[in-house]
């Protein structure tokens, strides 16, 4: 059996959370498999807690707490991590995000957050945190809103972005939230610095299909790359890594629909979503 990988507990919240939930389980006598059938969740939520991939939810953290007679001390430190309103793995991106001279994003299921509207990204959060209170979603809410500060200075990176269909289909938030962040999408491609394409369903399979992609071309001439899911980012800087998600890229600009024609569907989209918004007043 490999051994743990070592963690840097000052390195993030979630990395102290994960070095500290390992102690108390190696002091208690207990694998990962049997701290997680007494919970009772799955061995491998454990092990990505430990690792410091993830956070558990209030509920399991308490109950690890008690299991592991930690005293509150993983209670408070789930506190700390839970007021954060930017969780640790996304934080080195977006530094280098606020440094970046050429942003490009493919993105699956959402408009990325540096386009996204206030009720947009507010209906997105609500759904995917279900247990944080309004003034936590509040939080976060002006904290992706704040990134956007970026495309608004003098000299404003190349933000050029392929959206999968799926994300101009999808009602997030219902019609009338759908209407305005499209429109606020239009309204951002007529600036000389953000670029849309629209991935047609009909193109099929694509190198990409995990998930979301970010590459950042720095103004130090470095290149990194970002994939995200819903709930975990990744941060990739090595050349070589960086390079294979390059060619992904370069895959999927082949393969989306020219910005003239991207701009046709996500206006079409639009006129449809105002014709099911005058179909529900009536």
């Amino acid at each position: 059996m490999p051994a743990p990988k070592d963690l840097d507990p000052s390195a993030s919240l979630a990395a102290l959370y994960g070095t500290k939930l390992r102690k108390l389980r190696v002091r208690a006598g207990l694998t990962q498999r049997q701290l997680g059938d007494k919970v009772p969740i799955a061995h491998s939520r454990i092990a990505q807690y430990e690792l410091g991939n993830e956070t558990p939810p209030q509920d399991v953290n308490t109950t690890l707490d008690a299991l592991l007679g930690a005293d509150g001390d993983l209670v408070d430190l789930w506190g700390h991590i839970r007021r954060t309103p930017i969780p640790d793995w996304a934080r080195a991106f977006m530094a280098y995000e606020a440094k970046s001279a050429k942003m490009l994003k493919y993105t699956s299921q959402t408009v990325p957050g540096l386009l996204q509207t206030e009720p947009y990204a507010r209906a997105l959060l609500r759904i995917s945190r279900p247990r944080d209170i309004d003034s936590r979603i509040d939080e976060l809410v002006v904290a992706r809103l704040d990134r956007q500060n970026i495309l608004d200075g003098a000299a404003p990176p190349l933000l050029w972005c392929i959206l999968d269909e799926a994300v101009i289909r999808r009602p997030v938030g219902g019609v009338t939230v759908m209407i305005g962040q499209l429109d606020h999408l239009l309204g951002r491609a007529l600036t000389p610095h953000v670029i849309l394409q629209v991935l047609p369903f009909g193109k099929g399979e694509h190198p990409v299909m995990g998930g979301s992609l970010t590459l950042l071309s720095l103004e130090t001439g470095r290149d990194v790359a970002y994939t995200e899911s819903s709930h975990s980012g990744e941060l990739v800087e090595t050349p070589e890594q960086v390079a294979e998600y390059a060619l992904a890229y370069d895959l999927l600009q082949a393969q989306a629909l020219p910005p003239d024609e991207s701009l046709t569907v996500i206006r079409s989209a639009l006129e449809e979503y105002r014709a099911c918004a005058s179909r529900e007043s009536t």
